[in-house]
């Protein structure tokens, strides 16, 4: 097994468990913690996909994943702030269950 095919599997695994824990999860900092997990099984797929048989590495996909990386760390702190002020102004950082 070659190793993009690797990181590109592992970042497709990362992806799924992302993804349920998303899903699982009534926590706000599970939720954005699974957010972050999504997002780093997304940046190792690009990089599996920047890489070339025998050739230099693309830059593009390289440059969105540094790109991705300054995004990822701004959104997450603006989560956490937002948390924060949700777990203030009703006590608990959990969604509401659904009444339908």
């Amino acid at each position: 097994m070659s190793q993009p095919l690797w990181y590109a599997l592992v970042g497709v695994a990362l992806f799924c468990i992302g993804l349920a824990g998303l899903v699982i999860n009534r926590h706000l900092l599970r939720r954005v913690l699974s957010v972050n997990v999504m997002s780093s099984g997304v940046f190792l797929i690009f990089v599996a996909l920047a890489k070339r048989a025998g050739e230099l590495p693309d830059p593009v996909p390289l440059a969105m994943v540094l790109t991705g990386l300054v995004v990822s760390v701004s959104a997450t702190a603006l989560a956490l702030v937002l948390i924060v002020r949700v777990q203030r102004l009703h006590g608990s950082a959990e969604l509401p269950e659904d009444r339908a």
